[in-house]
């Protein structure tokens, strides 16, 4: 197992892929395991400057793809619940998600409660291409203040 570990990250070096890997690790972060994809970001601008908007528009395409991933999953368990029990079932803390709709996806740039969220609008049957366009626009503000961000305080390296 821990040469195959080796052999992956190997492969997905990011001055060997770049924008790949970053698309990769966005995605993978926006599910429910626990990655962040912002040291990913940050890094492969380290590496290459000029890579500014595209690695902010992949990260952002691979982030919303995870939390579409998130949302279908959500669907799935909520499904089974409903077979499990024999009848449609809805948790009453989440009546202000359902209060504010697809709206609510805009919040799934948070750490902690935003890749569940993505699941619980999934649960709740909001419309998945409504929470898709919540989700890219939260996350690409996320992606581009937290990046310009850090590029202030941690200047890039020259090439």
């Amino acid at each position: 197992m821990e040469i195959w570990m080796q052999s992956l990250l190997s492969l997905l070096a990011l001055p060997q892929w770049g924008l790949g890997t970053l698309f990769v690790v966005a995605l993978v972060s926006a599910t429910l395991l626990p990655l962040g994809s912002e040291p990913a970001l940050f890094g492969l601008l380290q590496l290459n400057p000029g890579l500014f908007w595209p690695a902010i528009f992949v990260a952002t395409a691979g982030n919303t793809l995870g939390g579409g991933i998130s949302w279908w999953l959500g669907l799935g368990t909520h499904r089974m619940v409903d077979r499990a029990a024999g009848h449609p079932t809805e948790l009453r803390a989440l009546t202000w998600l359902r209060r504010f709709g697809a709206r609510a996806c805009l919040l799934s740039w948070l750490p902690i409660v935003g890749d569940p969220l993505c699941a619980v609008a999934g649960w709740l049957r909001l419309p998945f291409w409504p929470c898709m366009a919540y989700m890219a626009v939260g996350k690409f503000l996320r992606y581009l203040v937290m990046t310009t961000a850090l590029i202030y305080l941690w200047p890039l390296l020259p090439n």
